[in-house]
């Protein structure tokens, strides 16, 4: 049994280890996020990295808002009402930035654009892409990578449809199904239950046009976030790199990712092997940005190209941590 003093020391340490638990526990700073398309295996990497404790044990806490296309998600990091944004289309940035948005790149976030696919339904006279003078072709919101997609769909594969907003993948799918649009946009999981079930046909995904080679989607954040949370931010990107590794290396991930979205296991893995080649959402790989600079012009996001100095203002990926 303990004496006296024996027992005094007992409370301390108890004391000590609850006030450390304390102190740990008001440690974790709150950070908010605003992620384009709540479920998107490349946008759920925050979520995901949340959900494992990754983000805690950067010091961080998330409080995740999902919007319905990077436009979105790019009105709320300028406005400053995230601190980060996930999944702003790449040539919706640099259009901000030439314009003079307060906005900057800290990170890529999903290269080529194989996850994203064009659909009609299944009963439809729409079989394929090309063509299709008089009909619609839906995309998320101004400034999205899938508006991005749908410009390259009508400047390379010959589509005449008219390009229509439709929102989420579900709010789209309601507009495809009662007839209002004719061709569709989703990204897994959503969606691959009614094409197994061929209510909806698949048309054509991002990567049938030159956007395979290209950083489709970033991660970025503000001016005055830049000044005033910083190292934040730099913690952020490094737990959101260690994340992307736990994705692709701990099968924990599937348990994780099928629970919060109430899907099958096989679904999430499906969903991640089918459609997402690790390289694709590594966030230092910031690919084809001659090109993007080219395109951001050609598709009248931006009056003229971005110059190197531009470029190297707007990008500001963190380094890796040795």
């Amino acid at each position: 049994m303990l004496g006296k003093i024996g027992r005094r020391f007992a409370a301390t340490g108890t004391l000590l280890a609850a006030a450390i638990v304390t102190q740990g526990a008001f440690a974790q700073e709150a950070m908010k996020i605003a992620a384009g398309q709540r479920g998107n295996w490349d946008s759920s990497v925050p979520e995901i990295g949340e959900r494992a404790g990754i983000m805690k044990k950067h010091g961080l806490k998330l409080e995740i808002l999902y919007t319905q296309g990077s436009g979105e998600t790019q009105q709320a990091v300028i406005s400053g009402a995230v601190d980060v944004g996930v999944a702003i289309g790449s040539l919706g940035a640099i259009g901000a930035y030439s314009k003079g948005a307060p906005i900057r790149i800290i990170g890529a976030q999903s290269t080529g654009a194989g996850d994203l696919y064009w659909y009609a339904r299944a009963d439809s006279a729409v079989t394929a892409l090309a063509g299709n003078a008089g009909k619609t072709i839906a995309y998320s919101t101004n400034g999205s990578s899938t508006q991005t997609v749908v410009k390259a769909f009508i400047d390379e594969l010959g589509v005449k449809a008219t390009p229509t907003a439709t929102g989420s993948p579900s709010a789209t799918l309601t507009q495809v199904m009662s007839g209002q649009v004719d061709i569709g946009w989703a990204a897994p999981p959503f969606g691959i239950d009614l094409l197994d079930q061929a209510k909806i046909r698949k048309l054509a995904t991002g990567n049938d046009t030159s956007l395979k080679d290209q950083t489709v989607r970033v991660l970025a954040t503000s001016v005055d976030k830049m000044k005033t949370k910083k190292d934040s931010l730099d913690r952020f990107v490094q737990a959101y790199r260690e994340t992307v590794d736990y994705m692709y290396t701990n099968p924990e991930v599937m348990k994780v990712y099928s629970e919060w979205l109430n899907i099958t296991p096989e679904l999430a893995r499906r969903t991640r092997d089918d459609f997402f080649a690790r390289d694709a959402i590594e966030p230092d790989n910031m690919k084809g940005l001659d090109k993007i600079v080219q395109d951001a012009v050609a598709y009248k996001f931006a009056s003229a190209p971005l110059t190197k100095e531009q470029l190297a203002d707007l990008i500001q990926i963190p380094p890796k941590k040795k």
